[in-house]
């Protein structure tokens, strides 16, 4: 029988339940989808924490898995029963070993990609394709910095902007994220525990600043990120795993130097099919052309997602994790 991770309040890690659960067959322009391997991503810790609200109780949260087409719904014709497919992005249920999806949302897979590449790779992956293609499109000769350079997403942009003919500075919390970091494309790291990084920035940049900064921190990092931009810098923050950003007055942006400010997400970039397709197209192209390479550094039972929760929140983890069925 099917099973799914369901939690049936928000709260701590302990909140989630690993539980059998019923998949009806597919409705119209559904999909009924087996999954081979699920991602882990912080806002799963979000949505289980209350901080992104769900729709409804019991639920089952996350956003990113791949697998194989079992049955499709009447007037399904993206895909069909036996495709590999993944995907990434909304609705959330990605922590089950089958579940229901809109046939839309799902993207074919190419043979050189296995089902535990893509759960690694879709969610982190897009991620990074709208920020550096899209959100600022870094240029050869840019300076970019990227805070969490160890992290999922972190580890696949400074491999893409470092192809893309960027400089890339990363912020990281050890040396062995240093090392991981450097390994990955990451031309100068800096480990915020120790150093003031908006100085290093500077330092590193002769005093000019970085044309982007991408911040998926919030709190702890979003005011000093704009003291690192240089003048018309854009600072694209994505993410909140340190709280959210502090309130801001715009006139601020003006008085920094006529700084950029966004608060992107993936889901508004690929909220349109063909937006999906091109991220999606763009990714894999990266991928198998080797010019980003995707490592599963930890992989955990899906009925213990509760301690990969754990690890993650307590930044235990690094690079890309799934959850296996």
């Amino acid at each position: 029988m099917p099973h799914a991770i369901c939690i049936h309040a928000t709260g701590g890690p302990e909140v989630m339940r690993w539980e059998p659960v019923d998949v009806a067959a597919p409705g119209p322009g559904q999909v009924h989808l087996r999954q081979g391997a699920i991602g882990l991503n912080y806002i799963d810790v979000y949505h289980r924490s209350g901080l992104y609200p769900l729709e409804a109780f019991p639920a089952v949260i996350g956003m990113e898995g791949a697998g194989e087409v079992l049955a499709v719904g009447e007037g399904v014709s993206e895909v069909q029963p036996g495709d590999r497919v993944a995907y990434a992005g909304q609705p959330p249920g990605a922590y089950a070993t089958e579940r229901l999806i809109p046939a839309h949302r799902l993207v074919k897979l190419p043979d050189q990609i296995s089902d535990q590449q893509a759960a690694a790779m879709m969610l982190q992956g897009m991620t990074a394709q709208y920020l550096l293609r899209r959100t600022y499109p870094v240029q050869p000769g840019d300076t970019v910095l990227m805070h969490a350079a160890a992290g999922g997403v972190g580890l696949i942009a400074c491999q893409w902007a470092k192809a893309l003919g960027a400089t890339v500075i990363g912020t990281v919390g050890s040396q062995d994220k240093a090392a991981l970091a450097r390994a990955h494309g990451c031309d100068h790291t800096i480990l915020y525990k120790e150093e003031d990084f908006v100085a290093r920035v500077r330092e590193l940049t002769d005093g000019e600043g970085v044309a982007v900064v991408y911040d998926s921190v919030g709190r702890d990092t979003f005011m000093k990120s704009l003291d690192c931009l240089r003048p018309l810098g854009m600072l694209a923050y994505y993410g909140q795993s340190s709280g959210p950003a502090p309130t801001l007055d715009p006139a601020l942006l003006g008085k920094k130097g006529s700084l950029f400010l966004t608060r992107p997400s993936l889901m508004t970039y690929t909220a349109k099919r063909a937006d999906l397709l091109a991220s999606a197209t763009d990714l894999f192209t990266a991928v198998t052309s080797g010019k980003v390479r995707i490592e599963i550094n930890q992989t955990y039972p899906l009925s213990e997602a509760a301690q990969a929760h754990r690890d993650l929140e307590a930044r235990k983890t690094t690079g890309s994790t799934v959850l296996l069925p």
